[in-house]
């Protein structure tokens, strides 16, 4: 099996890809975490952090069917340069939230900034497996997985601090600046980012690929439970819109804001590299990805009730070591069984049901907010987790090892 330091060393088109992700994922969070302190310093609420959060998660999951089509029909290069340059734009729109009123502005730029997520997302997962070699597929997974975690910790954890010593507007300014280079390094990838198609191929409409897709996922068991998976720690995930107010409770304000996110994000990048070695053995998957929402769950438990911020710092990271590791192995797995034609939109959907139940559970914890204390809504999410995750074990017990995926319908 390749190491994750050989496939980034010997595939310039792997490193582009990766270098360009981890751009975009610490834009990401010179965006939001700074924006998540910012709101509530104008208005004085809660409920803002928790809108922005929704309408960030929300957008994506209701255009991720049409976007996951598109990434198996255009060129996945340039979809991701162009999501990249329409996010930049929505980015500089934030420069203009500076009262209360302008609230409502950052839900707007803040929406088109999902827009901009939901074309880049699905084209991105599906173009990785045409930049790397089979044989380092796995490898790959584990690189790619990190990225989201490692920008994590250097995004909200810079982004805090910046926040708190400067502004969140410089931040938003460094953001945009990221995004611009992060066109640049997608332009340079060299390899094509799908499969060669049939010149005689008859293409669907784009509802009738839709339905095609979930059709492919509902007569296929296992590719259903695997889509279905990252559900759990999504329902769980209005714990987010209590961080900056569970900082504030602890009195370490921006910077411990900042650092809640950062640790998320070490988890989500420590957990797919320390269990890389489960992605070699296919039988282990289920049982792994079962435990990873349990473990999600149990830790936030633990955070509801711990006196002490340094714990509670402790309890995220092993959150969200479970909940990447979660991640990870549900994406390797369906990278190989699903098809290049129809990957995009099987990542679509599987990508649309994890973001529709995250906007759901920050829908509610907006709505919860201001009126319920903070730790019992992190113990009701962690709960929800928990009663998924053991309803998803039972449901998926008689699933047998995974297929190589064939070319076929």
């Amino acid at each position: 099996m390749a190491s994750p330091l050989s496939v980034l060393t010997h595939n310039r088109d792997f490193r582009n890809l990766f270098a360009a992700e981890l751009v975009v994922f610490g834009a990401d969070w010179f965006v939001m975490v700074p924006l998540l302190v910012l709101l509530p310093e104008l208005t004085g609420s809660g409920v803002w952090g928790g809108l922005v959060l929704a309408v960030d998660t929300g957008l994506v999951a209701l255009l991720l069917p049409v976007t996951g089509t598109i990434a198996d029909r255009l060129d996945r290069k340039k979809l991701l340069v162009l999501s990249n340059v329409a996010a930049l734009l929505a980015v500089v729109l934030l420069q203009a939230v500076r009262g209360a009123g302008a609230a409502a502005l950052a839900l707007v730029a803040i929406g088109a900034l999902a827009v901009a997520k939901a074309f880049y997302s699905p084209a991105a997962q599906a173009a990785l497996p045409n930049v790397v070699d089979i044989e380092d597929l796995a490898a790959a997974n584990a690189v790619a997985g990190s990225a989201w975690g490692t920008m994590a910790v250097v995004g909200a954890s810079l982004g805090g601090v910046l926040s708190a010593a400067f502004s969140p507007y410089t931040c938003f300014w460094i953001a945009s600046a990221a995004l611009a280079v992060a066109a640049g390094l997608e332009w340079r990838i060299r390899r094509p980012l799908q499969a060669p198609r049939n010149g005689d191929e008859v293409r669907p409409g784009t509802w009738t690929a839709i339905r095609e897709s979930l059709a492919y996922i509902a007569h296929r068991p296992r590719v259903l439970a695997l889509v279905t998976v990252k559900s759990a720690v999504g329902l769980g995930n209005g714990v987010l819109t209590v961080f900056p107010l569970l900082a504030g409770r602890f009195g370490v304000g921006a910077i411990g804001a900042g650092l809640l996110f950062g640790v998320r994000g070490a988890g989500a990048l420590v957990g797919p590299i320390a269990m890389r070695r489960v992605l070699g053995h296919r039988s282990w998957l289920l049982p792994g990805l079962a435990i990873s929402m349990i473990a999600y769950g149990l830790a936030y438990l633990g955070v509801a009730v711990s006196p002490w911020f340094p714990l509670v710092l402790a309890l995220v990271f092993a959150a969200h070591f479970a909940g990447g590791t979660n991640w990870i192995l549900s994406n390797f797995a369906l990278q190989g069984e699903v098809p290049d034609r129809l990957r995009g939109r099987v990542f679509a959907a599987d990508l649309m049901l994890a973001t529709l139940s995250i906007s759901v559970s920050q829908l509610v914890a907006a709505a919860l907010v201001d009126h319920v204390d903070s730790r019992a809504l992190i113990a009701g999410c962690a709960l929800v987790t928990l009663v998924y995750a053991v309803g998803w074990r039972i449901a998926t017990r008689g699933l047998g090892t995974a297929v190589v995926a064939e070319e076929t319908p």
